[in-house]
């Protein structure tokens, strides 16, 4: 997996001066989900708890682990004092069940409750979120791990899920910053936590026999934090990303850069030696490398000496028909420090200060905000290509529901994914079949840049 070439400095903010987080709860996924305040030993033990919103007390939520092919049926129930709703990122379903308030279902008021149904067509590693003002609620921990099994797994010794992510809280009270409007993360590169860890705890470790081989799916829940990630007395292969298996395994030798909301499986070998460190190692703002998962090694196991086979494809991965596409174009623009667009909001001409005024500072193809009128009306089956014009200083994670897409780079097409880190003043291609009928959201995953215009949609009929 080659790295990407960007400066960390430019892109990863956090000051890391808290990392200290609290154990998990992957419990297996129950019936029903209760999304409710609840209560987290976020901070270290000398702070007070801190108040988090939460399915059924987990924090994060609870792991959903199902056989491909299988159902979901699971009931929202909202005890919070405010509207929620769940999207299922990445999984191509029916569009009635993706979750997004406003555009496919109501948000389900304070004690109401919401059933979703569904078949889970593809493998891979995907994840459940709030998507009724999901910059908040995410930040405030409505999220947990989705997976969905292969018949035919890979031959690993263990499974593990590691969800990624940062908190913004108050030094002294240890409570989650209340200021989701701040001008300065909607204008810039996102609201970032001080606060950082896995699976909603500080200095994460493992256990791990020498010579074990492991499956480790990466999650990455933040808000808009880039993760930037190196294996350390691990050597690995790449198998899937954003839930989608790749045509080969490739070999993990640099840098992994995981956007907000997207994912990457890893097969790895437990190869250190001696006294080598085994980790999953962070680079972080200043360049320094730090521990986000640490393995102790405890006994020997008999290794593996063959590399690891691809993982079976999932249906409705053939490449796109580049030949017949509908060619579009969408230019992101404003932000702080970028150019200052007019640009269209309820269905009027606005300027933009008169954007900034109203918390809007980005625009999507001119339009800031969801328009009554989609980005794109696509027929079922129609193949795409999109040219996405990053005309801001700042990266997004853009990501597309109901279906993934490939990256083109000439006229070859790249793996399957659901979100792509566009970087500030380049132009990149993607490519899809509009293969899934309904009202689908494309928006940045940088929740703050979606909250403040960069959220469109495509009707698929």
């Amino acid at each position: 997996m080659k790295p990407i070439a960007f400066s960390r400095r430019q892109f990863l903010a956090g000051t890391g001066a808290l990392s200290l987080l609290p154990r998990a709860s992957l419990a297996a996924g129950p019936e029903g989900l209760t999304a409710e305040v609840a209560q987290a030993q976020i901070a270290p033990e000398t702070y007070p708890v801190t108040e988090v919103y939460s399915y059924g007390g987990a924090f994060p939520g609870p792991m959903i682990r199902l056989p491909q092919g299988g159902r979901i049926r699971r009931e929202l129930l909202n005890n919070l004092p405010v509207p929620t709703s769940i999207h299922w990122h990445g999984i191509r379903i029916d569009n009635a069940m993706d979750g997004v308030a406003g555009l496919t279902q109501e948000a389900v008021s304070p004690g109401q409750s919401f059933t979703y149904d569904f078949t889970l067509p593809d493998a891979g590693t995907y994840w459940y979120h709030a998507h009724t003002s999901s910059m908040e609620q995410v930040a405030r921990g409505l999220y947990g791990p989705l997976i969905v099994e292969e018949a035919d797994g890979p031959d690993v010794d263990r499974d593990e899920v590691l969800m990624l992510d940062d908190w913004l809280l108050d030094p002294e009270t240890a409570q989650i910053d209340p200021a989701f409007d701040h001008p300065m993360d909607l204008s810039h590169a996102g609201r970032r936590g001080n606060l950082i860890g896995t699976n909603g705890r500080y200095g994460y470790r493992l256990t791990a026999k020498r010579g074990e081989r492991l499956r480790l799916r990466l999650i990455n829940a933040a808000n808009a934090r880039i993760f930037v990630l190196r294996l350390a007395g691990l050597s690995g292969w790449t198998v899937a990303l954003d839930g989608m298996p790749l045509d080969a395994p490739e070999k993990v030798d640099g840098e992994i850069i995981l956007a907000p909301a997207q994912r990457v499986d890893l097969i790895v070998d437990v190869s250190a030696e001696e006294t080598q460190e085994v980790a999953i190692l962070r680079a972080d703002d200043d360049e320094e490398w730090r521990v986000q998962v640490g393995f102790d090694l405890s006994g020997e196991a008999t290794g593996r000496a063959a590399e690891p086979l691809p993982l079976p494809p999932n249906p409705g991965m053939a490449p796109v028909d580049l030949g017949r596409a509908t060619k579009l174009e969408m230019r992101m623009e404003g932000g702080a420090m970028g150019n200052m667009p007019s640009g269209r909001m309820n269905g009027q001409m606005m300027g933009f200060r008169q954007m900034m005024q109203d918390g809007m500072f980005w625009t999507l193809a001119g339009v800031a905000g969801m328009d009554e009128a989609p980005f794109a009306r696509l027929s079922r089956g129609e193949p795409v290509r999109l040219k996405l014009i990053n005309d801001t200083v700042f990266p997004h994670a853009m990501h597309l529901h109901g279906q993934h897409f490939r990256e083109i780079v000439g006229e070859v097409q790249g793996p399957m994914r659901d979100t792509l880190l566009s970087l500030p003043g380049q132009t990149t291609e993607i490519a899809f079949t509009a293969d899934n009928p309904g009202k689908w959201l494309f928006h940045c995953h940088m929740l703050g840049h979606a909250a403040s215009g960069m959220t469109t949609w495509i009707e698929v009929a």
